[in-house]
Parts: structure tokens; C-alpha cells; sequence
């Protein structure tokens, strides 16, 4: 990126690059534990866990690890959903110089299997219910022992107690053996003393594996160095926030890139509050908004979607709110606006992918807002605009190609996959995949995916366009178009809609209304109405299982 481009949108306060302090996530959170003791670090519905407890819980899950072989370059493979007990586990494998491999816990046995065989785990954490699954797929990995946790460990009184006999479809007893053992009889065999940091900054420290939503799942190989320094980046941005005494809401999945990097790493990094929330659903939202007045709630645009359609949410004083978050897909202006009406708060969008740990951009801290842009580069990351064909050529300001990257937190390859690694890693510099362009103030503006890209009668359709117009309209919640097969065209355009509730709508009515605001090329040509559209598990639209789904309804019988 132009450095003229980055300078016209610099925030005060904020540097050009950084002289990054070597120190782990995992130094770290020792070092907030030292500085702020008595600082809540994790409060898990009502129990709080201080500083001080979550690193000496780090430190007996440290040697319990260690008690049972894994050592240094040893996978863990994580298998949770926002428990104290993931970042728990996390810490101490960084700690010990395993390698941390997170896993959706909502996996299917084929997918779990896959991932736990191609990243060479030898220890898996998870939740007592998800045990049977993990044994049934064992003997197709390298998995030695299985550690098992309840949901309710850190559960307050009498929540804890009261647990396995109101959500008993939750709740599995642990059945302990030589292969299967109990995470809470492990923390009890060992002491809280502090456990050297093995975690060397060069090195692997994790493989976080990408969402599925453009093929494959592949290992996205992470050092010690690319998180530490993406923390401080995201850091750096705030220049006016204080360590300690900040609460956040953890909406975002720790086992996906965006959780794992800005609620998980960041938090402890500061020494921030981190409010844990399992499932992140409109209503649950709204009790723990209620009950705790975080100062800022990070989300994808689903979870804000969702939020605003609930009655309550807006009758709410959210005064206390200083800050959204954004990231995974494109805000709406209506969204930004609506926000921003209920609470004044500054909206910021991020933009990264799990190659990039994921941060690489970030709306100006206290600067203009533009909605539709995801903001400037981070500090020591640069930028560029290429053509989409090549890849060689840098475009001109304004003008649309493929987003490359360069900087600290760039992956250092995915994980047993050279010719992949070689395809979007070239000099030095990762290739997302993504079409964008930089605005004449340093903006930058994801446009689509190189893969989504409608060619229809020669003209390129950006389906994200054509998405947010429909996002526009009072009467529709969700939205996500697609290109079809056209005999005459090549492709044209087809729209699924989710309608908001009670709403009702004609295709006709969609059609008109598309051609007030879009070219006659864009405008779409079928209209599908679903009662939901598929997503990955942070709430990001999956367009490509809409487009496999529709070409299988086109095959012919």
C-alpha cells in the first residue's frame, strides 16, 4: 500500500510499524497476572475468575500435560466451545511448547476425524458429552488420551449443582479410565507454581484450521511470533485504552481465528474482562448485556442483524456500550447507522483471514467511519492492490483486484500442504483470494471473492453489491445471491431471501425493487425465499454451499 494512502487515514497515537516486545500469549498472561492479580480475567455466567487463578490453573494444566507425554511440538487438539477450560488448556499448551489445534465441536465424526488425523494430535480436550465421538474416531488418528470436561465446572453455586439435572441433554457423566481422564482431577494432582515458558517465538504454536467455506479444511501453521505480534498490533490501534479494567464480550468462537486472536489472545494480553457467552443467541445476548454492561461487544453482522430485531435490545439503556466490533462480512450501512442511533458507540470494522492470524486491517480508532470499507492497515502490515489474473500488477487507486498482504502475523505455510502454501504465498506476501480496492483516503473496500465472482453477459457482478442492496430492504433479514447457469448469458443472478418475521414479499416485488438501485446486468433474475441461509459457526453466510445446493437441484434426473 501506498504509504501516502496510510498516512491520510493515520490515527494519533498510533504507529507506522512497531518494535514488537518478543514476549508469548502465554508470557503474557503471566505477566497480567503479576500487574493485576485481582483483575477478573474470566467471568463464566457469574463466576469470576481473577488474573492470579487463571495463571496458576494455566500452570497445574502445564504439568498435567506434561505428566501425560506431551512435550514440546506435541499437538493438543481442542475440542470445545467457549468454556474457562479452552483457554485454560490453550495457555498451558503454548506454555509447556505444544502446539495448540482447535476444532469446531460441532463437527461430524468424518470431519473431526479428518482433522484430528491430519494434524498428528496426540492428546484431545473436550466436553464430556463429545467423549464417545472422540473414541469412536481414535483408532483412525494418533490421539493417546482423551481429557474430559464438564460444562458446568466453573459454573457459580447453584448453577454448578443444579446443571446436570436442568440440561441433562448436556450433561454426561465422566467415565474415567487409561484412556479417558478428567480435566478437574488432573488440575487437583498438580500445584500452582510457576512453569518455565517453553514457547519459542519462531516456532509453531498452532494450527487453526480454515472454515471450510472455499473447499478443503486446511492447517493454517501459526508461530509463537505470528500471534504475538498480531495481539500487539490490534493493541497498538488503542492507544488510549488502558491494560486492565475493560470488559468484552466474547461472542466470536475461540476455536476460529477471530475469537482466538482478539477475545482469547488480546484479552489476557491487556488484562481485560472477558465475558464468556457459550452461544451467543439474540435473547441470551440481551440477559448478559443486561446483567454485566460490557463496554464493547465484538460480532458478525448476523449477531448485530439478530440483535436489533429484538424489541428488547432496543428499549435497552446501552449507554455503557463504548464499542462495536465487527469482522467476517461486510457491515450494511442500516446496521452502522442503527447502532449507532441506539448507543452512540463507535462502530469499527475488521477485516484478516485465519492466513493472517487474522488482523490486517481496522477502521480508524476515533477517525471517519466509512461504511462498505473495512478500515486501513494495521501498524508493520502493508497492503496491495493486484490484478486478479496474474497477480503481478498493481492496480491504481479505486480500482478492483486481489488483496495481498504482508507482514509479522502472515501464516508460516499450511500444515503438510507445500503446493497449497506455494499458491498464496508468494515473496513474502499471502494472497487472499479477496477482490478489493483503496479508496482516494486509504480505505480499503473487500469487494467479493475471487471464487463468487459473477461473470454475466461480460460484465463482472460483485454478488456482496447486490447483497447489501437487498439487506437494504425493510422487509428482508438476511440475503445472499449467487450466480447460476445461463444458456444466453453465461450466468446470471439468483437471490435467497430471508424475509423478517410477519413480513411478507413477492419475487416481482424483489425484481422491481433491485432494478431501482442496480444496473440492469446485476439485477437478479430468480428469487428463492428459506426460512434460514447456511452459515459457518461465527454466523459468516456460506454462498458456496447455496451454489452446490442449487447446481444439485439443476442436475438433470
Amino acid at each position: 500500500m501506498e504509504e501516502k494512502l496510510w498516512y491520510k487515514s493515520y490515527v494519533p497515537g498510533v504507529p507506522r510499524t512497531i518494535d514488537f516486545d518478543q514476549t508469548t500469549v502465554s508470557g503474557g498472561l503471566a505477566r497480567s497476572a503479576k500487574r493485576f492479580p485481582d483483575q477478573v480475567a474470566l467471568n463464566y455466567m457469574g463466576k469470576r475468575i481473577t488474573y492470579s487463578e487463571l495463571d496458576a490453573m494455566v500452570n497445574r494444566f502445564a504439568k498435567a500435560l506434561q505428566s501425560i507425554g506431551v512435550g514440546e511440538g506435541d499437538k493438543v487438539a481442542m475440542i470445545l466451545p467457549n468454556l474457562p477450560q479452552v483457554i485454560v488448556a490453550n495457555m498451558a499448551t503454548f506454555r509447556i511448547g505444544g502446539v495448540v489445534v482447535m476444532n469446531n465441536p460441532l463437527y461430524t465424526e468424518r470431519e473431526l476425524a479428518y482433522q484430528l488425523n491430519d494434524s498428528d494430535s496426540k492428546v484431545a480436550v473436550t466436553m464430556s458429552l463429545l467423549v464417545p465421538r472422540v473414541l469412536k474416531v481414535m483408532p483412525e488418528t494418533k490421539i493417546e488420551k482423551v481429557i474430559a470436561c464438564n460444562i458446568n465446572d466453573y459454573l457459580p453455586f447453584p448453577k454448578k449443582q443444579l446443571f446436570p439435572l436442568v440440561r441433562k441433554d448436556m450433561y454426561k457423566k465422566i467415565e474415567t479410565s487409561d484412556t479417558v481422564l478428567d480435566f478437574n482431577e488432573l488440575m487437583k494432582s498438580f500445584g500452582p507454581e510457576p512453569v518455565p515458558d517453553r514457547g519459542k517465538w519462531d516456532e509453531l504454536s498452532t494450527l487453526l484450521y480454515t472454515g471450510g467455506t472455499t473447499g478443503v479444511s486446511k492447517g493454517v501453521m501459526l508461530s509463537h511470533s505470528n500471534i504475538s505480534c498480531n495481539v500487539q498490533q490490534f493493541a497498538a490501534w488503542f492507544p488510549d485504552l488502558d491494560d486492565g479494567g475493560i470488559s468484552i464480550v466474547g461472542t466470536f468462537p475461540i476455536f476460529h481465528s477471530a475469537g482466538f486472536t482478539a477475545i482469547q489472545n488480546f484479552m489476557t494480553w491487556k488484562a481485560w474482562e472477558h465475558v464468556m457467552i457459550p452461544r451467543p443467541e439474540p435473547k441470551a445476548m440481551v440477559e448478559l448485556l443486561k446483567k454485566y454492561k460490557p463496554m464493547y461487544l465484538p460480532g458478525v453482522p448476523a449477531i448485530f442483524v439478530g440483535l436489533l430485531n429484538d424489541p428488547e435490545f432496543r428499549e435497552m439503556d446501552l449507554s455503557f456500550i463504548d464499542g462495536f466490533f465487527s469482522g467476517a462480512a461486510p457491515l450494511a450501512a442500516d446496521t452502522i447507522k442503527d447502532l449507532q442511533d441506539l448507543t452512540g458507540a463507535t462502530i469499527l470494522e475488521v477485516y484478516g483471514l485465519t492466513e493472517t492470524t487474522p488482523i490486517i486491517t481496522v477502521t480508524p480508532w476515533g477517525g471517519t467511519i466509512k461504511p462498505g470499507t473495512v478500515g486501513v492497515p494495521v501498524s508493520s502490515t502493508d497492503i496491495r492492490i493486484v490484478d486478479a489474473d496474474t497477480g503481478t500488477q498493481e492496480m491504481p487507486t479505486g480500482e478492483v483486484g486481489e488483496i495481498i498482504a504482508s507482514g509479522p502475523q502472515i501464516m508460516m505455510g499450511y500444515y503438510k500442504k507445500p503446493a497449497e502454501t506455494a499458491a498464496v504465498l508468494r515473496d513474502g506476501w499471502v494472497y487472499t483470494g479477496d477482490l478489493g480496492f483503496f479508496d482516494e483516503d486509504g480505505y480499503l473496500s473487500v469487494v467479493d471473492r475471487k471464487k463468487d465472482l459473477v461473470i454475466s453477459s461480460g460484465y463482472n457482478v460483485y454478488p456482496v453489491e447486490i447483497d447489501d442492496v437487498l439487506f437494504d430492504h425493510p422487509k428482508i433479514l438476511e440475503a445472499c445471491t449467487i450466480g447460476v447457469p445461463d444458456s444466453y448469458r453465461g450466468e446470471s443472478i439468483k437471490a435467497f431471501i430471508v424475509l423478517k418475521e410477519g413480513e411478507v414479499l413477492e419475487v416481482d416485488e424483489v425484481i422491481a425493487y433491485c432494478k431501482e438501485k442496480l444496473a440492469p446486468y446485476k439485477v437478479p433474475r430468480e428469487v428463492e425465499f428459506l426460512d434460514e441461509l447456511p452459515k459457518t459457526v461465527v454466523g459468516k453466510i456460506l454462498r458456496r454451499e447455496l451454489r452446490d445446493m442449487e447446481l444439485e437441484k439443476r442436475q438433470p434426473e
